[in-house]
């Protein structure tokens, strides 16, 4: 079984956001959230919801087993 770690994903989040060349502001907008969660999610310091993890697969155009690094 694979540990968790909040601050990875938030490292994930981040990499795919830049990657895509949105800001913080324009992903919160994507998926309903304010900039600033965005920015605890990119630190590692906020938990995401099921229903947020599947709004950023969206917008970031990848699986939830990515974002949360489960992928091999």
């Amino acid at each position: 079984m694979k540990d968790f770690n909040m601050q990875k994903v938030g490292e994930q989040i981040k990499k795919l956001r830049t990657e895509l060349g949105l800001s913080q502001k324009e992903l919160a907008e994507k998926i309903g959230v304010a900039q600033n969660t965005v920015a605890q999610y990119e630190k590692g310091t906020s938990k995401i919801s099921i229903e947020v993890l599947f709004y950023l697969a969206l917008a970031l155009d990848t699986t939830c087993d990515d974002i949360l690094c489960l992928e091999d």
